[in-house]
């Protein structure tokens, strides 16, 4: 045919160069029915989630309910694979499942939808013949919209055209689909496919290729898929969605997605199809009756209440809130597909509870559905899912959360912006035991080096303070003032920032925020939690206010109080200092005469706030360097406050440091060498325990000494701490109770448990450390190599966030089976920062351990994971089935 008549045939629509007309064909039923690769969907045909993938699964599930389902074949993923190598299934066989008249889309169909897959093709089968019918029947103009949606998307996804051919075509109707049929066949040489059947091979080949194809695997294999994971395709009869009376297409689900409160949201775009509502500047209608415009209930409300309908029985049948995507023909309602809701982590707990509470679901389901690690996210302020992120770098998150504030450089800084009602980050190359009080000040903190037990992480997650760690890509100037990101933008004192501590990304000014949720449901569903559990969960507390977010969190007691972080406090330091430069034994002991009141009143707020909860105070275990100032200003200033020389606080300063202050003079150490400070701290704790006792339940203090190696250290110490406890109470006039514990943190002490434990009322396992030795590893420093070390496989996990089992965890078991030799009715417990990670609470668990302790934050997040790992034992299920541990 000469090509000016094609072009002329084609403007008109009446051309109809179709090799074999739909009225021809002979339905194919029982070769597809017969054939398990490629399957009608009905309510009994052999489609399963991992052969066919979720799309094609949820889609029988709809069928079994009656609903509006347009007729649908599901093609396996064998036959997708097969496809991809070039043997197609029985295209005509497939085809012949449908009316002659119907037109066809394809959509892809994982086994997860997270995994992606290639874009849905819609309008097959339509060419020349196929439009003049149409046109007939609901008008030129909708028949050319149709027609000029499957050239456009045939011709870029399927015959691969760079999009840029049609980016000239402005026209639409069938003037646009007179251009874009020129321009294709100006490309390819070749008249656009007539046949249906031509079509459908081409879209099916297209797709299964794409997903095969090396950079689409690379990509899933991101989001957690297998190498080897399988695409199933449905092959569905096309709803148009265009034409006479109210037509067009939308989704609705009965949950508001980022709140997870009961709500009809969605949208609806007249003379539409597939997704287009979901576009953006697309003039979609409100769903229910709304002041501000036009709804679909207005213009359909038949339509409208069957949605509902449609829309509640899945929810009751499918046990699951789910997004409707449906199609409007004539004001009939047809379902092309349900897909689960997308939803946010406050929207996913919602929605379990109120499952749950509607006989849907049992209470054990909705706490199994949950992931622990999620819940982080109702415990801060989180950016805005839809909020634009102006993204500088990404570092480590290492405390959740998101807060911004002015960029400050030192605490003193931070104080002062707090002080004016300024929020502010901190922003450090690392930060140290003086930047406390900086932090405290803060919202949220940002260092270029550290990792998951840093400094700063540790601190950050116990004050429930957003922080990211190792931002090394970032070039950090703090004695100018100022920071560079990647992409050359300086930052400087008083510029803002937005710290995204849950993502580990540094943004740019200030985005919409979403608060903290911890509602009803929150409440609900950790007393469900609660109720399964079979291990304890103590949290991290140093000061009252932690403890105080530990009480609201439900913890079961103070696992760790860090007494070292008292004496940071402003009024506090210099007395310490004053301590650490007394020349004898009787000076020491008579400066810290000046702090034991205030040391005693810590820890009567701590009894008083945890009243009837255990509470296991750790004696002194930094070395006494960390309170001295490394800085000529600050030690002018301490010069000036001790009133000595400068020359003398230098030399001191200077004569304190150590090599290696981790294994130096520290813990156990200082407590047999400067006893003093243990006898004040042991002093402080008896009294309180009576201060406290005389107005509420009697305290039972657990006296914790870290970083012990030998029997003899804690022979030593607990002579000390008894002749103190003898002392007070014969003071006082007053008997009371202790345990007198030990902090295992090093591999010897869980070599030699069993001598250790013939001590100790308990055994406590400071994992930070322990791990630091093991490996022999700084954890503030792993940070600028575990990266690489992770995605290289040399660890599977960075070890100071996920336990290493294999090593650390193999001191573990060593050293509760040894101590438990030794002394059947010792506790044992895990109080470093694995003990509020999932994973490694399954490890604790399995091991025997009575309790594990983290940051007041990370609480719920153990509860809920600790739940979980019971009620898969009493199922007798893996705890992979609803989430992963």
């Amino acid at each position: 045919m000469p090509r000016s008549r094609w072009h002329r045939l084609r403007a008109h629509g009446a051309c109809a160069a179709f090799k074999r007309p739909y009225s021809a064909r002979k339905p194919k039923g029982a070769a597809v029915q017969n054939n398990p690769n490629t399957t009608l969907i009905t309510a009994t045909a052999p489609v399963a989630t991992g052969t066919h993938g979720g799309r094609a699964k949820c889609l029988q599930r709809l069928v079994r309910l009656d609903l509006p389902v347009p007729r649908t074949v599901a093609l396996s993923f064998s036959a997708v694979h097969d496809i991809a190598q070039g043997q197609l299934p029985d295209i005509a066989a497939i085809v012949g499942q449908f009316e002659p008249t119907a037109l066809l889309c394809v959509r892809p169909s994982s086994e997860d939808p997270d995994w992606g897959g290639p874009g849905a093709v819609l309008n097959i089968g339509m060419n020349d013949a196929r439009f003049v019918e149409l046109s007939d029947r609901m008008g030129a103009e909708a028949a050319a919209a149709l027609y000029l949606r499957f050239v456009q998307t045939f011709a870029i996804h399927v015959a691969r055209l760079d999009p840029d051919v049609f980016d000239e075509i402005e026209a639409d109707g069938r003037e646009g689909l007179r251009q874009s049929l020129r321009a294709y066949e100006d490309e390819t040489d070749e008249n656009f496919p007539q046949d249906p059947d031509e079509q459908l091979a081409a879209v099916l080949r297209s797709m299964a290729r794409a997903w095969e194809g090396t950079s689409a695997r690379l990509l899933r294999q991101a989001k957690g898929a297998p190498a080897d994971a399988g695409l199933g395709l449905v092959v569905q009869e096309m709803i148009p969605g265009l034409g006479q009376g109210e037509c067009g297409s939308g989704v609705l689900q009965l949950v508001e997605p980022a709140t997870g409160l009961p709500q009809i949201t969605g949208r609806y775009l007249s003379q539409s199809q597939g997704r287009d509502a979901l576009g953006t500047g697309a003039e979609a209608l409100y769903l229910e009756k709304d002041p501000r415009g036009v709804s679909l209930e207005d213009v359909a409300p038949e339509a409208f209440a069957a949605l509902k309908q449609h829309a509640a029985l899945m929810r009751e049948k499918l046990r699951e809130e789910m997004q409707v995507e449906f199609v409007i023909e004539a004001g009939r309602v047809h379902i092309l597909d349900g897909v689960r809701v997308p939803r946010s982590a406050r929207a996913a707990l919602r929605i379990a509870v109120r499952l749950a509470e509607d006989g849907i679901i049992p209470q054990q389901e909705a706490v199994m559905r949950i992931d622990p690690h999620s819940v982080n996210e109702l415990l801060h302020r989180q950016v805005h899912p839809q909020a634009r992120r102006d993204v500088l770098t990404t570092g480590i998150a290492a405390s959740p959360g998101a807060a911004t504030g002015k960029i400050v450089f030192t605490a003193a800084e931070a104080q002062a912006s707090a002080a004016r009602g300024e929020p502010c980050v901190l922003v450090r190359r690392e930060t140290s035991p003086e930047d406390v009080r900086g932090m405290h000040a803060a919202v949220a903190v940002l260092t270029e080096r550290g990792g998951m037990t840093s400094h700063a992480a540790v601190i950050g997650r116990g004050l429930g303070l957003p922080c990211i760690v190792g931002a090394s890509e970032m070039e950090f100037q703090t004695k100018a003032r100022m920071i560079k990101a990647p992409d050359g933008r300086v930052f400087r004192t008083g510029d803002i920032l937005t710290i995204d501590g849950s993502s580990g990304q540094v943004l740019a000014g200030e985005p919409e925020m979403m608060e903290a949720a911890l509602d009803d449901s929150f409440q609900t569903l950790m007393a469900w939690a609660d109720a399964e559990r079979d291990i304890g969960i103590r949290a991290n507390a140093d000061t009252p206010a932690d403890a105080q977010a530990a009480r609201n969190f439900d913890a079961q007691g103070i696992g760790l109080c860090r007494t070292e972080h008292m004496f940071f406090e402003p009024g506090r330091l210099t007395v310490m200092r004053e301590m650490i430069f007394a020349a004898t034994p009787s000076g020491r002991k008579a400066v810290l005469e000046r702090l034991l009141p205030m040391q005693r009143e810590d820890f009567v707020q701590l009894f008083r706030i945890m009243e009837g909860k255990p509470v296991c105070i750790r004696l002194f275990d930094p070395p006494l360097h960390e309170f001295l100032p490394t800085t000529r200003s600050g030690q002018r200033e301490l010069a000036e406050a001790l009133d000595l020389p400068v020359s003398d606080v230098t030399r001191r300063v200077e004569a304190m440091s150590e090599y290696n202050p981790m294994l130096g003079l520290r813990g156990v150490r200082l407590g047999v060498t400067v006893p003093e400070i243990y006898d004040m701290q042991a002093r402080a704790i008896f009294e309180a325990t009576l201060e406290a006792s005389r107005k509420g339940e009697p305290v039972v203090p657990e006296v914790m000494i870290p970083l012990v190696s030998a029997k003899r250290e804690v022979e030593l110490v607990k002579a000390r701490i008894d002749a103190v406890a003898a002392a007070v109470a014969s003071e006082r006039g007053q008997e009371f109770d202790y345990r007198l514990g030990v902090m295992v943190e090093t591999p010897r002490a869980c070599l030699r448990a069993d001598e250790i434990a013939a001590c100790a009322s308990f055994l406590s396992f400071g994992t930070n450390d322990l791990t630091q030795m093991t490996y022999g590893l700084s954890r503030d420093d792993a940070g600028r190599f575990m990266s690489a070390y992770v995605r290289q496989g040399v660890f599977s996990e960075d070890p100071f966030h996920v336990l290493d089992r294999d090593g650390v965890g193999e001191l573990l078991k060593l050293g509760v089976e040894r101590g438990r030799r030794a002394q059947p009715g010792v506790t044992v417990s895990v109080c470093g920062e694995h003990g509020g990670n999932p994973e490694s609470i399954a490890f604790c668990r399995a091991a025997g351990f009575d309790y594990v302790s983290c940051s007041p934050f990370r609480v719920p997040v153990a509860r809920l994971a600790a739940a979980q790992l019971a009620i898969s034992d009493k199922l007798g299920v893996s705890n992979d089935l609803n989430v992963k541990i």
